[in-house]
């Protein structure tokens, strides 16, 4: 019995290093087809660049059995290693006895990983009096211009960046907010970074139809209504909405969806025609059933082509380029996008490092293109925006992408941004949920947490600061099983590589 039962385990473990060495041959076999996307990014960030490319090549294939051997034999199943995941794949290797030739052996290894994470955190977010915990970032409101006292009070509580949403105000008030937040860094000896918001493409609702006085119209499931261009021929008497952003209507198709007012109400595009496409409401989550002009509109099934970058955004770039740290940028879908923001700082000669904003179903799909474009720049960021992510990918699908996100940045050493909502109805009501008080704890998976302005702002900094130092330090690591992740299959199948045998 025991002669068999070690002639299985030799067996086994045979089967477990050939398996492990056909996936560390094809991460070498896609270093040496993808070489000139080495080539192209900044040279601070190729071990990244190489390292995300392993990590998606990992991804793209189904090891959850493997996983399953190596956690049985007590060796590393491949989880929380997304910074070195090479290097992770080679270490398996010699345990179970195989050579690994020389000029193969991954410069991305455990140490390296962490450190270019929390190098290119620093080069982004600055420095921090409590390194166990994420920066934190508090968004401004417009009165904060003239409060020199909670100004003082929100860095003594823990602000590490100060969010500035250009969607909202003026350049003098901008001014304002940024002179009185040095002035009170300078006063007090805490730092902190100054991070834009440039505001993109406004896709807000127009009331055009029945209702336009009173701003709002009534809405009821089942019902069609109109979603019409401004110049279109409509019936005045009907329900008809319109877009703030022209030039929308003619990219839709029958059976996309178009999502109002942060997904409370959901339609299907029924028919395009003469410039009135007709919406079935399918869904109507508002007691009050009504849906008020300047509510925002989402296409999650939509690729439409709109520029990120506004001619609004363009024209403020120059005070954005001249005062800001970090520059977010809204509505990101392909690569091109970046690369005409990085071409505008670079002509305003600014100094500030980009923040991704991933917040539409496309930018999910696009997520390594937008990484290696990102990474023609020693340093960029990702934030997670969560409240419009949510509507374009379907709430139920929210907690499954966050963490897929989190993963392949991880692998690109990019840092993250938590954002939107964290601890919402303490900042609003004084007190927090029990699922806020969870989801908070999760932030501690980035290098980074934002917070909304709100009337209980001092209160919820000191509570997530507590729950992220309650939570377990940096991260939060699980064990996890590694099924195909289709944001690698699909950037694969897009560079179509040569087919490889299975691992």
């Amino acid at each position: 019995i025991l002669f068999f039962t070690k002639l299985s385990s030799m067996h086994t473990n045979d089967l477990l290093r050939s398996n492990l060495d056909k996936l560390n041959n094809r991460m070498q076999d896609v270093s040496n087809s993808l070489s000139n996307v080495f080539a192209s990014v900044h040279p601070d960030q190729s071990l990244s660049c190489e390292n995300l490319l392993h990590y998606l090549t990992l991804r793209s294939e189904d090891i959850r059995s493997m996983q399953d051997e190596l956690h049985i034999l007590g060796l590393s199943s491949l989880t929380s290693s997304e910074s070195h995941i090479k290097s992770q794949v080679q270490a398996i290797l010699r345990l179970l006895g195989k050579e690994i030739d020389p000029e193969q052996i991954s410069k991305c290894d455990y140490g390296t990983g962490r450190n270019l994470i929390a190098s290119k955190s620093a080069r982004l977010f600055g420095v921090k009096n409590d390194a166990s915990i994420p920066f934190i970032m508090v968004t401004f409101d417009t009165d904060f211009a003239d409060n020199h006292h909670l100004i003082r009070k929100l860095l003594k509580s823990g602000m590490n960046i100060a969010r500035i949403n250009c969607a909202h105000d003026d350049l003098e008030t901008w001014e304002k907010m940024i002179g009185l937040l040095k002035a009170s860094s300078d006063e007090l000896g805490i730092p902190c970074r100054i991070y834009m918001d440039l505001a993109g493409p406004k896709l807000r609702t127009i009331i055009r139809g029945r209702g336009k006085k009173e701003g709002k119209i009534m809405i009821h499931e089942g019902e069609i209504i109109s979603f019409a261009e401004k110049d279109a021929d409509f019936d005045p008497l009907t329900s008809v909405i319109g877009c703030s952003e022209i030039g929308i209507l003619p990219q839709l198709k029958s059976g996309q969806r178009v999502m109002f007012d942060d997904g409370l109400i959901a339609t299907e595009v029924l028919s395009v025609e003469d410039g009135i496409a007709s919406l079935l409401v399918q869904r109507v989550s508002t007691k009050k059933s009504t849906l008020k002009a300047e509510k925002g509109i989402n296409f999650p099934d939509s690729h439409l082509l709109l520029p990120s970058l506004t001619k609004k955004d363009i024209e403020i770039l120059p005070f954005v380029c001249e005062h800001a740290d970090l520059i977010g940028y809204s509505f990101v879908r392909r690569a091109a996008d970046i690369k005409q923001l990085q071409d505008e700082i670079d002509f305003n000669n600014g100094k500030g490092s980009i923040i991704l904003k991933i917040e539409t179903s496309e930018a999910v799909e696009n997520l390594p293109s937008l990484l290696l474009q990102g990474m023609q720049r020693p340093a960029f960021g990702v934030m997670i925006a969560r409240g419009d992510l949510a509507v374009e990918i379907g709430f139920e699908r929210m907690s499954e992408i966050q963490e897929e996100i989190l993963w392949i940045c991880e692998s690109a050493h990019v840092p993250v941004i938590w954002a939107t909502q964290v601890l919402d109805t303490l900042n609003k009501s004084g007190i927090a949920t029990r699922s806020e008080v969870t989801d908070a704890a999760h932030a501690a998976m980035a290098e980074c947490v934002m917070v909304n302005k709100g009337e209980h702002i001092i209160q919820v900094i000191e509570t997530l600061r507590d729950i992220l130092h309650r939570s377990g330090g940096h991260h939060v690591k699980k064990r996890y099983t590694f099924r195909p992740m289709r944001i690698a299959t699909r950037f694969f199948d897009a560079i179509q590589l040569p087919e490889q045998s299975e691992v």
